[in-house]
Order: structure tokens, then C-alpha cells, then sequence
């Protein structure tokens, strides 16, 4: 008996497709410091947040994107190394809370974000700060990546120096070995510290950015109304004159307000600025001392060379003397009588006596040949 197939509406296969997707877990951390971990896909994170594709794209781990600090109109992307979080005025997200690397920033973020909360409780509401809330994530996301990798850089640094000592004085397979792989291990090291380094300095070099990484400002501008400066009534309720000032008091007012935001956090980046600097520094005289050593072991191999192929010149010279040598005792010998006590036995001695001396003459005069053309040294 035949089976009777069946077909699948299309908008059931673009479900599926949809509930297919590849689930990540996510950690949600509010202004309280309240964390839930969930098992969420990316078309949940982008309702929950309002985030584009191509910038949930960015903080996919199976895509190799560089190092990217985005500031968005209501969120900010941060894919620094293994941080990958979503930061938004009122919440953090931050993907795989389960690494061992991502634990500690959890457990800061939750140390800090109530004490932030109760700050700007204390300013009131009017008075809030932006670095207490939004700034204060950027903040740790900051620290802990310019921390990781200076601490990356501080292990490497006690596993170079010796190994590079090591190899100076003893200049073997396994010794060069290992330091090529330290030196692959620096290299990787140093693109990544590269790419924060270059992201930061990206944003410390323009002020529309780092305006944009203040979503807690936003949110305030947007939600509620600005006053405008005490002024005479009959000023103010001016058809002309009054509402051209208070246009430009608050456009005053906002600009002013911004610049000293900007000026805020060009100082606090300017401070992770200096520390991974720091450590970008650390990496370039760690790659200078590599190159210094590689410059001195070559030095030592040419010297070895060198060496090998005067004593290969010594020995070239005296197998062409006893060549001579054992050609001409072996002409000679077949007709000259050899008894030495023999009336003609004086002969082969002589013989033999002048063909060394001619044939030490020769290695001699190689030898001088080759000390005045500097082939071999004094």
C-alpha cells in the first residue's frame, strides 16, 4: 500500500527555517544589576533591542570581525575580543555569559550597576549623569578588555625572555622551536591589541562618535522638555524676538551640555587609550629584543659558517698536497730501486725528501694565498 505524501505550506517552511536558527545564550543585566540568562536567537535580540541584522552580524563568533565599538541611535555594539555585548540605556546584553573570560565581567557589572543606579538617584532625575549608566558598561567592557590583554601580554613576556636567553647561549632544534611558536603567539597577540588600539584611537579622533555612545542622553532629550532661562515675560512671550531666544538658549544650552559630555569621555578614553597603548608598547620591544636575538644567532650561524669553511679550506689544501705527494712516490717507486743500503737507494730517498718538501711548500704557499685574500683568519 502506497504512502500518501504531503506538502508543507510555505509559510510553515519559513517558520521552521525561522525556529531552526542557531540559539545563543544571552545574559540581560538592567540597571539594577538583575541578570537573567536565556536561550534566545538572533530575531528575539533584534526585537528586544531594535538592532539591524548587519550589526547583530558583527557580534557573531563563527565571523571573524574586527575589533568594533558602534554607536547606534538607541543601542551600542561592542565586539571587543570575547566581549560581545549589546548596551542599551536601560540594559546589558552580553553573549556566551558562560566563558570563563565573560564570568568576571558579568560579576563587575552587577557590582557596579546598582551603585550607579543610586547615584543617579541621588542627582534626581533631572540632574542624571550619562557616564552613571550607559558609560558605566562601556566602562567595564573598557577595563576588562584592555586588563585581558595586558595580562595575555605579561604571561607571553615570561615565557619570551627566558626562551630567548636559552637560545643564546644554546642554539638547538627544540630551542628554536619553541620561540618560533612564541613568536606566532606575539604576532597573533599583536593584531588583536592592534585593532583595539586603532578602534579606540578611531573614536577618540571623532566627536560625532563618541556623542553617540551617550544613549542615557538621548533617552533624556527625547523624553522629556527643556526649559528655557528665567527672562522677562514680555521678553520671552516676544512673537520674534522671544522665541529666537529661547531657540537659541536651548540650542546653547544643548550644545554646551554636549561638549562637556564629549570632553568627559574623550578623558576616560583617553585613559584606556593610554593603557593599551601601554601594552601595544610592551608587545614592540618584546618584537625588537625577538629580532635583536635573531640578528645575534644569525651573526653566530655566519661565524660557524664561516669557520666550517676555513677548515674546509685547510683540509682541500693538504689532500692537494698529499695527492702530489702519494702521485709522485708512486711514479717514482716502480723504477727507482728502494733499498736504502742499496748503492742506488739514495735515490728514491731523495726523491721522497723533495717531493714532501715541494708538496709543504705548496700547502704553505695555499695557506699564505688564502691569510692575504682574507679567506682564512690569522
Amino acid at each position: 500500500m502506497a504512502r500518501e505524501g504531503f506538502l508543507v505550506p510555505v509559510e510553515t517552511q519559513a517558520s521552521l527555517k525561522k525556529k531552526t536558527a542557531v540559539s545563543t545564550s544571552w545574559v540581560f543585566l538592567d540597571n539594577s544589576g538583575e541578570s537573567t540568562i536565556l536561550d534566545v536567537d538572533k530575531y528575539a535580540i533584534m526585537r528586544r533591542v531594535q538592532i539591524h541584522a548587519r550589526d547583530l552580524r558583527i557580534l557573531d563568533p563563527l565571523l571573524s570581525y574586527p575589533s568594533t565599538i558602534l554607536g547606534r541611535e538607541k543601542v551600542i555594539v561592542l565586539n571587543l575580543e570575547h566581549i560581545k555585548a549589546i548596551v542599551t540605556a536601560e540594559e546589558v546584553l552580553l553573549r556566551d555569559p558562560f566563558d570563563d573570560n565573560v564570568i568576571p565581567i558579568v560579576e563587575e557589572l552587577q557590582r557596579r550597576l546598582p551603585l550607579a543606579s543610586s547615584i543617579c538617584l541621588g542627582q534626581g532625575e533631572e540632574e542624571e549623569h550619562p557616564s552613571t549608566e550607559s558609560g558605566e558598561e562601556n566602562e567595564v567592557v573598557l577595563e576588562a578588555i584592555c586588563s585581558f590583554l595586558d595580562a595575555r601580554t605579561r604571561e607571553l613576556e615570561t615565557d619570551v625572555y627566558p626562551a630567548l636567553d636559552e637560545l643564546t647561549s644554546k642554539i638547538s632544534s627544540r630551542n628554536l622551536d619553541r620561540v618560533r611558536k612564541l613568536k606566532s603567539a606575539m604576532t597573533r597577540l599583536t593584531n588583536r591589541v592592534q585593532k583595539v588600539r586603532d578602534e579606540l584611537e578611531q573614536l577618540l579622533d571623532d566627536d560625532e562618535d563618541m556623542s553617540d555612545l551617550y544613549l542615557s542622553r538621548k533617552l533624556s532629550w527625547t523624553s522629556s522638555p527643556v526649559t528655557g532661562f528665567d527672562a522677562p515675560n514680555w521678553f520671552i512671550n516676544s512673537p520674534t524676538t522671544g522665541s529666537k531666544i529661547s531657540k537659541t538658549s536651548r540650542a546653547s544650552a544643548a550644545t554646551t551640555q554636549e561638549e562637556d559630555d564629549i570632553d568627559e569621555l574623550e578623558m576616560l578614553l583617553e585613559a584606556y587609550f593610554m593603557q593599551i597603548d601601554g601594552t601595544m608598547h610592551k608587545l614592540t620591544t618584546m618584537r625588537e629584543y625577538i629580532d635583536d636575538t635573531e640578528d645575534y644567532i644569525n651573526i653566530q650561524l655566519d661565524n660557524h659558517r664561516n669557520q666550517l669553511i676555513q677548515l674546509e679550506l685547510l683540509l682541500s689544501s693538504g689532500t692537494v698536497s698529499l695527492s702530489v705527494y702519494s702521485l709522485v712516490a708512486a711514479m717514482f717507486g716502480m723504477n727507482i730501486p728502494t733499498m736504502w743500503k742499496d748503492d742506488h737507494g739514495y735515490v728514491f730517498k731523495w726523491v721522497v725528501i723533495l717531493a714532501g718538501v715541494v708538496c709543504a711548500s705548496l700547502f704553505l704557499s695555499i695557506i699564505s694565498y688564502a691569510r692575504h685574500k682574507g679567506l682564512v683568519g690569522s
